[in-house]
């Protein structure tokens, strides 16, 4: 059994994400569910899909938490255009030198955007398969590892289909959460107008070395979690298989992902030690994107977001 975290240790993750809350805040308005969803995702070295209408500050979010956490920052923009090479880097022949060196592609860095992914075609999106699963990239037969931390944040529009490519179940279930962003409440439109009308420039501090941020991702893997919770995650991830309205369940490593989410989940409350809450705060954002449903479920309007919904409603809570 690995040792328990100290208080010291517990207390520094919650305090660099109440502190990451508020640097962000100074750039962006309304986003704390997504920070925070992010957040986990750095600690527990998983991927995070944002699905959104254009226009509400899904590419400034990731640069100014990239910046905040003081981690290098790449955008790709997907079109059905790109090659995988354009992603990973190709081998170029120097004339200088009299010999092939590698031109690194924008994968190398630690916080990546992935615009509009599902612009991209197979071949491209599967380009991003390796880098997200093994954290390495294979160009010409070299197989060169990525940068740690690493993260992609992939963005896509639910709006529009045309010139775009669904993404395979394979490269969906490698993003531990998928999220769901709204339009900003009418409150915080104002804000936003009031801010962005005018000169404002805002100033982040970085709030963590990449060095520290490591040591929190080896503490996700010391949090405490009883059979009983455990016994819970499996409990819903079952149920997620036996519901009419279901075609495909949650898999194995859907599990793994929610139960190190609600460890991360824990961590930024304060403990050290997972409670059925930490389970339910995170399961719809890393659940909705694993299920599948059956074509007369979809034909009536039911959402995977519903499904995980009733499965937190109706799978008994440990006591």
């Amino acid at each position: 059994m690995a040792e328990r975290l100290s208080g010291e240790e517990v207390r520094r993750v919650s305090e660099c994400y109440r502190t990451l809350l508020s640097e962000v805040s100074k750039v962006v308005v309304g986003m704390e569910p997504v920070v925070k969803m992010v957040f986990i995702g750095l600690l527990i070295r998983g991927h995070i899909l944002l699905e959104g209408v254009p226009g509400i500050a899904k590419t400034t979010l990731a640069k100014t938490i990239a910046a905040v956490l003081d981690l290098s920052f790449s955008r790709i923009q997907f079109t059905p255009d790109l090659l995988p090479a354009d992603i990973v880097g190709s081998y170029v022949y120097s004339q200088e030198r009299g010999e092939f060196y590698l031109r690194k592609g924008p994968i190398f860095a630690n916080v990546i955007l992935a615009d509009e992914i599902n612009r991209g075609n197979p071949k491209t999106q599967s380009a991003l398969l390796e880098a997200m699963q093994e954290r390495q990239v294979t160009i010409e037969g070299n197989t060169i590892k990525l940068p740690e931390p690493f993260i992609v944040i992939a963005t896509q529009n639910p709006v529009e289909v045309e010139g775009t490519y669904p993404l395979p179940a394979a490269q969906l279930d490698r993003f531990f959460a998928k999220v769901i962003m709204s339009y900003p409440s009418y409150e915080d439109t104002i804000e936003v107008i009031k801010r962005y009308s005018g000169p404002y420039r805002a100033e982040v501090r970085k709030v963590v070395s990449r060095e520290e941020l490591l040591r929190m991702q080896e503490y996700v893997y010391r949090v405490y979690i009883d059979d009983s919770v455990a016994k819970y995650i499996a409990d819903i991830v079952e149920a997620s298989r036996k519901m009419p309205e279901v075609r495909l369940g949650v898999s194995p490593r859907g599990a793994i992902a929610l139960a190190l989410a609600a460890k991360a989940e824990a961590l930024l409350n304060g403990r050290d030690y997972v409670i059925p809450d930490d389970v339910k705060a995170v399961a719809i954002h890393v659940l909705n994107h694993r299920i599948y449903l059956s074509p007369t479920a979809a034909f009536e309007g039911i959402t995977t977001v519903d499904v995980v919904k009733r499965l937190l409603e109706t799978v008994e809570v440990p006591v």
